[in-house]
């Protein structure tokens, strides 16, 4: 949408970012906004609510010494809108889609505007193939569908940006299509901006990818912007370039914060802690972007880390966030103390679309009993863990025992790792842990599949080491 720009002698009022308009027609969310004040340079302000009566502008730079009356307020016509493209692999831009790499800004292919509508549910096809990230807690028991949100939920002082790097660096489309990943920092501070460059640079992972880094330091609006200003980049890439396009957003719970300040300064009757009550409403807006289009190769598939206020899932973000999207991944304080990176807990965590990325062999045959099988082992070890702090290990019975320790291994071995797996590597880590229990133990697996394993056991190879005199 393009008007022709309209100046305004005087606002009606201000408060903190926010300067309030009285009947101004034709105006639009997102709308770029010119304030100028005299003795100072021109600020820049964008539309956030456009009433018949009242709109309300936000303000991106500092207003103090901005007084309302005095100032000169130019809706420019523009909606917000960001340039898209294959060009932008392998740059860095800042939350509002402007360089931070050095470059010159790119001409692109195209402009999209960043207010961009949710999927339409009618032209959504289902999801039926998997991204392989290259973590096994994920890969394995938790799998990442093409067009799926999958959050992480994470804790304060939990390495979720660690995570967020090695899902950036590792994921891959496992049948070869073209794939981008394209970073949405929110909220990040100076020291982990310059970390997440030099690791992707040193990686290689950069070629590949679309960084957006809103820094703590930037403007709450642009906090806002960010998200979608990355979300635009992946709709092209996906439904224009035939890409499969991993977007992966952190912090969602510094843009609800955002989202929160900006509501007080309005005035608004807040909702739970705090929050507005439109809250849900503004996720679902984010998070419905990802998916599939009928009769298109390409596909936007999301991964939002959360940072939990005091650990507290049915906080209203991680609530709300559970409500929209297909299941979560959830990080553990007690292995990270343990030393176990990721620290990803399997037993809360749960992907709703992984029977239909795995189904049909799209990984391997037996994926999802090897996957049913660990799920039950590891859980009666924890309970056996609990047992044991009561009555002692000694106290319990041999299959009990046999099952602890099967859960540490498992937490140390499988679902700790240094470096990128492979699924075929992850799918053998689990076997190999498996194997250690006897036939009894392994009620989940079918008869045909352990015999089919223990067939294909057989007829490897053997090496002998040399033998020494």
């Amino acid at each position: 949408m393009t008007t022709v720009p309209r100046t305004y002698n005087g606002a009606e009022s201000a408060a903190g970012p926010l300067i309030y308009l009285r009947h101004t027609p034709n105006v639009a969310v997102g709308e770029w906004v010119a304030i100028e004040h005299a003795g100072t340079p021109a600020r820049r302000g964008q539309v956030i609510d456009a009433g018949n009566e009242i709109t309300v502008v936000q303000v991106l730079e500092e207003t103090i010494g901005l007084s309302p009356a005095a100032a000169r307020v130019t809706l420019t016509g523009d909606v917000a809108s960001v340039i898209v493209g294959r060009e932008l692999l392998g740059r860095t831009f800042n939350g509002m889609g402007q360089p931070l790499d050095g470059l010159p800004a790119p001409i692109g292919d195209a402009l999209r505007p960043i207010w961009a509508p949710p999927l339409n549910p009618v032209r959504r096809a289902r999801p039926a193939d998997f991204i392989e990230t290259g973590v096994s807690a994920i890969d394995g028991m938790n799998t990442l569908v093409r067009g799926q949100k999958l959050p992480v939920f994470s804790g304060p002082g939990l390495p979720a940006l660690d995570l967020a790097a090695d899902i950036v660096e590792g994921a891959r489309a496992p049948h070869g299509e073209p794939f981008a990943v394209v970073f949405a920092g929110i909220g990040i501070t100076a020291r982990e901006t310059q970390a997440f460059l030099e690791r992707f640079q040193r990686s290689g992972a950069a070629e590949r990818a679309v960084l957006y880094l809103n820094e703590a330091r930037d403007p709450t609006i642009e906090r806002l912007l960010a998200p979608r200003v990355a979300l635009a980049q992946a709709e092209f890439l996906a439904f224009e370039a035939g890409m499969q396009v991993l977007v992966v957003i952190a912090d969602m719970a510094h843009y609800c914060e955002a989202l929160r300040e900006i509501a007080t300064a309005r005035e608004e009757i807040p909702g739970r802690r705090g929050y507005p009550g439109y809250m849900y409403t503004d996720l679902a807006s984010i998070y419905e972007r990802a998916g599939i289009i009928v009769g298109r190769p390409g596909s936007v598939t999301q991964i939002p880390i959360i940072t939990m206020p005091d650990d507290d899932i049915s906080h209203p973000i991680p609530d709300l966030t559970g409500y929209i999207t297909e299941g979560q991944i959830v990080l553990s304080r007690e292995l990270h103390r343990r030393g176990v990176f990721p620290p990803v807990d399997v037993l809360p965590s749960l992907s709703r679309l992984m029977n239909a990325g795995i189904g049909g062999g799209k990984t391997v045959p037996e994926h999802r009993e090897w996957s049913d099988q660990i799920y039950a082992v590891y859980a009666r070890g924890r309970e056996a863990r609990l047992m044991a702090a009561i009555v002692g290990e000694a106290g319990l019975a041999e299959s009990d025992r046999r099952a602890l320790a099967f859960a540490q291994t498992f937490e140390d071995e499988f679902v700790g790792q240094t470096g990128r797996r492979t699924l075929g590597e992850t799918i053998q880590t689990g076997w190999r842990l498996l194997e250690t229990l006897p036939r009894e133990d392994l009620g989940r697996l079918s008869d045909a599949t352990w015999q089919q394993r223990e067939r294909g056991l057989a007829s490897a190879p053997t090496h002998h080491a040399p033998r020494t005199e």
